[in-house]
């Protein structure tokens, strides 16, 4: 099978290269877990990719040579990237060997080998140089003629890959575009399948059920129906697409980073079907149509009559354009105070309704927003339906309390009216466990204009031993990425989850599938990468200068993450409300992490004022800092003396 122009990312190649091939968009990971659209380079002047392999001698040897041009080029905006399609190589092998080979240019790894295979590379060593201006490969081959099978020389006479730079960097196409390389050949697997053996009613109608139908179904979030054959096959170049850009399904975490009960990734497996099928032509084979018989899914209070139901105020949704994140505040109607066990969100209109987060709020925070919730209780997303909470855990609802909703409709080109309902369910008993919220937050980020990657970080400390179930990472239009990391009292660390993509569409919980058990003093750390440039297609103003706030347009660093002290039962409290809200502000003010905060960490305001006061009657080390039980033993006296 000729798989060159797999899944429409190559758009056009020749055997005699009298055109150049032009690349499509493709998004993948690196071997540190960073993510890499193609097409974000679209600011470089040029772009070049160098196959990778582990264990080539060829590779190897080329570093100096790839260092010593990045070191000319880099600063004339030519991005150097490594591109690893070999079939035997994994990502943590290819961290492995960046490791131990001093490799520092970002290494994408091509585990379904779509890209490569469609890049028509066939050979470790070969660079391509893509010029972004029309995304055309205008040179392939050799990096220089230095390396080759079984010998070197000390210096290269001749430099195919600078000659081709220089020419990009004139304006002009290259001389040379295309030279045999020497290099260890790729065995690419897909180019061995049959794609006659793939049958859309045994095989991809599965696929798109287990990935797709959720929301590609009559009402539902997608945009299209997935109903009937002629339907995927006339969507299948954007099916294509949006699985090479990841885009589809909706889901961020790094695969190798945790697992989870939640999860809504593909397999690369049915990526590579899928693909591959597309590309033979999307064949129909015999019988009838599954898609067509498919019974749609009943919306339906799934695990019974709920104990209690809100039902949200009517919303109109407009024909067309953004719909702000619509947040409501009000009392959720429970007579006596139980504890929680279920959730379920049924959309009065699933077409528009994307993502709903819910919780509960103490009845002073009203009109403060859903950001300030005291305990997260769920979300909904297209194909959820109950969401019951894992093992014997519950959640506290007190009478008087109130609700706060959080809800993000998409326009469908014409209007909706929607009313959603939200179901809640009841333990009969006290649970065995409560389960908490935490947030880490940092309200004084500073992000920079013009900055495509700025970090900031908070963190948060657990003073008992907890299990950890949740991590919902936030931010809004210019967040980037975000992760979630563990510091172990004894000095170890693990990375917890990381999403290498955020995406501010999709206001993910990530529940763990096996809860993460931590000692008392292990602190958990949260990473929130923006992306203020020019090159975020979402960004509003890439020339300001981005501050904490509510509104779409400002920016936050907050990370959710639900979690049960151990031993806490509702007979036999641990939760500390004062000593929570303590190390949530300590989390973000101690810029240099020690665990006390320092006279030159406290703000310049009210607040800070305030806590210069706690630092000279409370620094009760006279160190100079301000440590937790200090902060807390000079706020409960000062707030029993009021």
């Amino acid at each position: 099978m000729n798989f060159r122009t797999v899944a429409g990312l190559v758009l056009f190649i020749s055997a005699s290269w009298a055109h150049p091939l032009d690349v499509g968009n493709f998004t993948l990971l690196d071997q540190r877990g960073h993510a890499h659209e193609l097409y974000y380079y679209s600011d470089a002047s040029a772009i070049v990719v160098v196959m990778q392999g582990n264990g080539c001698p060829i590779v190897r040897n080329l570093l100096a040579d790839l260092r010593a041009l990045r070191a000319v080029y880099e600063p004339q905006k030519v991005r150097f990237l490594m591109l690893n399609s070999n079939l035997q190589d994994s990502r943590e092998s290819v961290a492995d060997e960046a490791q131990e080979w001093g490799i520092d240019f970002p290494i994408l790894v091509d585990e379904t080998q779509l890209v490569g295979e469609s890049l028509g590379v066939t050979r470790t060593g070969e660079a391509l140089l893509i010029d972004p201006r029309d995304w055309a490969v205008v040179y392939r081959g050799p990096v220089n003629d230095r390396v080759r099978f079984a010998r070197q020389k000390e210096t290269a006479s001749h430099h195919y890959l600078a000659d081709s730079i220089d020419s990009v960097l004139r304006g002009e196409q290259p001389a040379l575009q295309e030279r045999i390389v020497e290099g260890c050949l790729i065995n690419f697997d897909v180019a061995h399948t049959d794609v006659g053996e793939i049958s859309y009613a045994d095989t991809i109608v599965p696929i798109l059920e287990t990935n797709c139908l959720g929301c590609h179904e009559e009402g539902g979030i997608g945009p299209w129906q997935m109903n009937s054959y002629e339907m995927v096959r006339g969507f299948s170049p954007m099916i294509s697409e949006v699985l090479l850009t990841n885009r589809m399904p909706p889901w961020h975490a790094d695969p190798l980073v945790g697992s989870w009960r939640n999860d809504r990734s593909i397999s690369d497996e049915h990526k590579q079907t899928l693909l591959r099928w597309i590309e033979a032509g999307s064949p129909r084979g015999d019988g009838p149509d599954p898609l067509k018989t498919r019974a749609r899914r009943e919306v339906a209070w799934e695990i019974g009559q709920p104990d209690f139901v809100v039902e949200l105020p009517k919303f109109e949704v407009p024909a067309s354009g953004v719909v702000d994140y619509q947040e409501w505040t009000f009392p959720h109607g429970v007579a006596q105070s139980g504890w929680l066990r279920a959730v379920q969100v049924i959309p009065g209109d699933s077409s528009v309704v994307h993502h709903v987060l819910y919780g509960t709020s103490r009845p002073n925070s009203q009109g403060k927003g859903f950001s300030l919730v005291d305990d997260f209780l769920g979300g909904y997303a297209p194909g959820i339906g109950a969401d019951a909470y894992p093992g014997e855990l519950g959640v506290r609802i007190e009478a008087g309390h109130n609700q706060e909703v959080q809800l993000h409709y998409t326009p469908v080109g014409k209007p909706v009216a929607d009313r959603t309902k939200i179901g809640f369910y009841l333990h009969d008993d006290p649970p065995a466990r409560i389960l908490r919220t935490g947030v880490i937050m940092n309200p004084d980020i500073s992000i920079p204009p013009r900055k495509k990657e700025h970090e900031e970080v908070a963190y948060f400390v657990f003073d008992y031993r907890a299990t950890i179930f949740q991590f919902l990472p936030h931010a809004h239009y210019r967040g980037r990425s975000a992760r979630f990391g563990l510091e172990y009292p004894d000095g170890s660390s693990s990375l917890a989850l990381s999403v290498p993509k955020y995406d501010f569409n999709w206001q993910t919980g990530y529940w763990l599938q096996e809860p993460l058990e931590v000692p008392a003093g292990t602190r958990l750390v949260y990473y929130s990468v923006y992306d203020n440039s020019a090159q975020n297609p979402a960004n509003p103003d890439p020339e300001e200068t981005v501050y904490w706030g509510l509104q779409s347009w400002e920016e936050m660093l907050f990370g959710v993450f639900t979690f049960a002290w151990e031993g806490e039962t509702a007979e036999h409290p641990v939760h500390q409300r004062d000593r929570m809200a303590i190390r949530m502000t300590m989390g973000y003010m101690d810029a240099d992490l020690s665990g006390e905060l320092d006279g030159d960490e406290i703000p310049e305001s009210k607040y800070g004022e305030r806590l210069r006061e706690f630092l000279s009657i409370g620094d009760f080390d006279a160190n100079g800092s301000l440590g937790l039980e200090e902060w807390l033993s000079v706020s409960r006296k000062m707030r029993r003396a009021n």
